[in-house]
């Protein structure tokens, strides 16, 4: 059997592992051949390939990023694009194809899998926003690059008496955020599920000085002011999957903060420090279970599936449950942060 292999979306750590153990147990267990699409869906799309066995996956475990490149390309946007994935599937003899990836790789995966294409999929997303599955990859990379982050600021602050602003992804759920800002200690956390309103923030912050500490906010990207209390944002371009890009909220905010209170503040924009670099040990084993548990699915003739975590075990789903909806912070699990807000 021939496996495509590809990773699409936003890069993230553990990409790597995956492929790793896609291809290791699949020659080695199932004598499978691959051959890696190039970013993202655009690889199937135009036929663009690259050599993949275990000469090409050697050293690439604790490397961030993916091998196979990745992008946003949506092949349902374009001309006869499931048309020409068909074609170029056969052309170049792939008899299944997992594809790795989060909301969007995923989605288009549903679909081709419901058009025939023999498709097992991968979760991932550092926004840890997938319903399907208890954790992605990823994720436990990105909480732990924003909680050092917040660790280092809060002596900044401290010695300049001054607000600090922290931007982190997170485009409809709150998981890095939460979970960085409580590990770090931030005496805020906004998240998307919880719209703020900023005359609250900014009692919070005055009561954060008032202890005789300076104030850390954490925020995600995607946080939103309530309507009607006197702060609004203006949205951007869209991407290829009608996403907003978003950023700008950590200044936004800051200049809101300084405005009403007098004090200094500044934002901190993690950005895409988050998605790169060394994955956690979690991460590589997470990413390392997920990829054997696919090509397993594959060489079951199983697709149409999802791999996914419950409890300790790697289960299979059906591709909708992974992106039929998002998983999004709770009201309870938000309670439990604000006993430390101020």
């Amino acid at each position: 059997m021939r496996v495509g292999v590809l990773t699409g979306g936003g890069d993230c750590p553990g990409l790597n592992a995956v492929i790793r153990a896609v291809v290791r147990k699949g020659v080695k267990q199932h004598g499978f051949d691959f051959v890696g699409f190039r970013d993202g869906w655009k690889g199937p799309l135009e036929g663009i390939t690259m050599e993949l066995g275990i000469a090409e996956c050697r050293g690439i475990l604790p490397r961030g990023g993916t091998i196979l490149g990745s992008s946003r390309t949506n092949p349902f946007k374009v001309d006869d694009g499931v048309q020409r994935i068909k074609d170029n599937l056969a052309t170049a003899g792939v008899d299944a194809l997992v594809a790795i990836g989060g909301e969007d790789t995923l989605g288009v995966a549903t679909k081709l899998a419901d058009l025939g294409v023999n498709v097992v999929g991968v979760p991932k997303t550092i926004d840890n926003d997938l319903s399907g599955t208890d954790f992605t990859f990823g994720f436990d990379t990105a909480v732990n690059i924003a909680t050092e982050a917040i660790d280092r600021l809060h002596t900044t602050a401290e010695s300049h008496h001054r607000v600090l602003v922290v931007e982190v992804m997170g485009r409809h759920a709150g998981w890095i955020a939460l979970h960085s800002g409580i590990a770090g200690g931030a005496s805020t956390v906004l998240i998307p599920e919880q719209p703020f309103d900023i005359d609250e923030v900014c009692a919070l912050v005055q009561k954060r000085f008032e202890s005789k500490f300076a104030p850390i906010l954490v925020v995600s990207e995607g946080a939103v002011p309530r309507d009607g209390t006197g702060m609004t944002l203006q949205s951007g371009e869209v991407d290829a999957f009608g996403h907003v890009r978003l950023g700008g909220i950590g200044d936004r905010l800051a200049k809101e903060i300084e405005d009403r209170t007098g004090a200094e503040a500044r934002a901190v924009v993690l950005g895409h420090v988050q998605r790169g670099g060394t994955p956690t040990a979690f991460d590589r084993w997470l990413a390392t279970r997920f990829g054997l548990q696919a090509i397993g699915a594959v060489a079951d003739g199983d697709f149409g599936v999802m791999v996914a975590l419950r409890g300790k075990d790697i289960i299979r789903v059906p591709l909708i449950e992974g992106t039929g909806e998002l998983k999004l912070v709770s009201p309870e699990e938000y309670a439990e942060a604000q006993v430390f807000f101020g």
